[in-house]
C-alpha cells in the first residue's frame, strides 16, 4: 500500500497516520512525502520514500495555486510512476490537494484512493461556498443567497479545473480523474449536510500521527489547564501565539493565581464557574515563544511533546483552526477558543462555533481572547459539545477494511463502491 502526501505536517500526518492502521493490519506500506518526516515515520516502523518533485523549480509560479495543484502535479506524477512500479504497490492512497499520487497511479495501471485529510470541500448544491464560514441558507432568501455566492465563486472554480484538464492531458491521462474511492479523514461531527454527498465517499475518522514520544511537563498545580498550539500552516494566523500567551498572562493576573482550584473532572466536586475561570496553568505545544511577545504567563511551560496524552489532562485548547489540532482536541473532548486563519481554518472555525463547542475570536486582541477563554472554561456546554463530536468518531467506515474491497474488486474488474 503506497501513501502520497505533501510534506506539510496537516496532510502528511494524516497519510503516515493512516499507513500506521495498515502496517498494524498486516499490510506493507510506503509513504511518499517529505523526507523531514522519515526519522519520526521510522520509530513507528514506516518506510517514508522521498515524494519526487515537491520543491518548485525556476519557472514554476507557486504564487498560482491552480498551476501549483496541477502543472507541478503532472510533472511529479511522471516521476512517481515508476517509482511505484519498482516498489511493486498494488494500491495507492493519494492526498486530495498532492494530486501526483492518484495520476502517478493513473499512469501506472493501479486503483487509488483519494484521501481528504480534512471534511469534504467539494462544493454542494446544497451549501454556501466552502470557506465562506456560513451554514446553510435556510427559507427562499437563504437558498438564494447561497446560490449567489456559489456563481460568485464559480469562475475560480471552472479555472481550477481547466488547469487540471490541461495538465492530465500533457502526460496522456483523460480529462477526468476518477479515483476508486474516496476516503473523508475527519469527526462526523465536523462535517455538514448535504443533498449530494459523492458516491463512493467514506468518512473513516481523523488519521492522527505523533510524530515524538516525548511527553510534555505538565505544569504543577490543579488549576483548569490550557494548551496554546499555534498553526503550521502557512494560511494561519501570525497573532494567535503572542495574543493568546499576552491574554493567558492578563487572567492570571486578574485571578490572583488560585492554584487550589480542583480541576475539570476532579473526583472532589465539579467546578463552579468561579473556579473554572482560576489561574490557569499554560502548555505551549512549538518551541519557545517568539521573541517580542509582551508578557507570557507564569510557569509557561514550552516545547513539544506527544499531544495526544497532553490533552487528557487539558481543559481547553487555544489554536488556529487546522483541522488536524481541532479533530485531535474535539476527539479529546476538550473545547476550543480559535484564532483561525483564512480559507479553510475559518471555515471550521465557523464549525465548531455554531456546534458549541468553542469560541471564534475576531477581531484578534489580547481582551478578546481572555473574554473567550472566560466563557469556555466557565460554561460546561461547551466541553459538552466537544465531548459530543467526540463521540461521533465511532461511527466511522474502517479504512483497511474499505481498501482491501476496493483492491480485490479492482482485481475482479468490478466497480466497488
Amino acid at each position: 500500500m503506497a501513501f502520497v502526501a505533501g510534506s506539510d505536517a496537516g496532510h502528511a500526518f494524516a497519510a503516515l497516520g493512516l499507513a500506521a492502521a495498515f502496517a498494524a493490519a498486516g499490510d506493507q506500506t510506503v509513504v511518499y512525502t517529505g523526507t523531514r518526516w522519515r526519522e519520526a515515520a521510522l520509530r513507528r516502523g514506516l518506510t517514508v520514500r522521498e515524494l519526487p518533485g515537491l520543491a518548485a523549480r525556476d519557472d514554476e509560479d507557486d504564487a498560482d495555486a491552480g498551476a501549483k495543484l496541477s502543472t507541478r502535479a503532472a510533472r511529479m506524477a511522471l516521476e512517481l510512476a515508476p517509482r511505484l512500479a519498482l516498489d511493486g504497490v498494488d494500491l495507492v492512497i493519494g492526498d486530495a490537494i498532492t494530486l501526483a499520487g492518484g495520476w502517478a497511479a493513473e499512469l501506472t495501471g493501479l486503483p487509488w484512493i483519494e484521501l481528504s485529510a480534512h471534511p469534504l470541500y467539494d462544493q454542494s448544491r446544497g451549501l454556501p461556498p466552502i470557506g465562506s464560514g456560513l451554514d446553510a441558507g435556510s427559507g427562499a432568501r437563504g437558498r438564494l443567497r447561497d446560490g449567489v455566492l456559489r456563481a460568485l465563486s464559480a469562475p475560480a472554480e471552472r479555472k481550477g479545473r481547466v488547469q487540471r484538464r490541461r495538465a492530465r492531458a500533457a502526460i496522456g491521462l483523460s480529462a477526468q480523474s476518477r479515483p476508486t474511492a474516496r476516503f473523508v479523514a475527519t469527526l462526523p461531527g465536523l462535517e455538514v449536510p448535504r443533498p449530494d454527498w459523492p458516491e463512493r465517499t467514506h468518512l473513516i475518522g481523523p488519521q492522527f500521527f505523533e510524530p515524538t514520544d516525548d511527553e510534555f511537563t505538565i505544569p504543577p498545580g490543579s488549576a483548569p489547564l490550557v494548551v496554546v498550539c499555534p498553526s503550521t500552516a502557512a494560511s494561519g494566523s501570525d497573532e494567535l501565539t503572542p495574543v493568546a500567551l499576552g491574554a493567558l498572562a492578563d487572567l492570571q493576573r486578574e485571578t490572583g493565581g488560585a492554584e487550589s482550584s480542583p480541576r475539570a473532572g476532579s473526583p472532589d466536586r465539579p467546578l463552579l464557574p468561579a473556579d473554572r475561570c482560576a489561574s490557569p496553568r499554560v502548555v505551549y505545544s512549538a518551541l519557545e515563544p517568539p521573541a517580542g511577545c509582551d508578557g507570557l504567563p507564569a510557569g509557561l511551560v514550552a516545547g513539544l511533546g506527544r499531544q495526544d496524552r497532553l490533552l487528557t489532562r487539558a481543559d481547553l485548547v487555544i489554536c488556529g483552526g487546522g483541522h488536524g489540532m481541532l479533530a485531535k482536541s474535539l476527539s479529546a473532548g476538550v473545547p476550543v477558543v480559535v484564532v483561525p486563519g483564512g480559507g479553510d481554518q475559518w471555515e471550521l472555525a465557523c464549525r465548531v462555533r455554531r456546534a458549541g463547542a468553542g469560541e471564534l475570536v475576531r477581531p484578534v486582541t489580547r481582551e478578546a481572547v481572555a473574554a473567550a477563554v472566560r466563557r469556555v472554561l466557565g460554561d460546561e456546554s461547551y466541553a459538552a459539545a466537544a465531548r459530543a463530536i467526540g463521540r461521533t468518531g465511532r461511527d466511522v467506515s474502517d479504512p483497511v477494511v474499505l481498501a482491501h474491497r476496493v483492491l480485490t474488486e479492482s482485481r475482479r474488474g468490478v466497480s466497488c463502491a
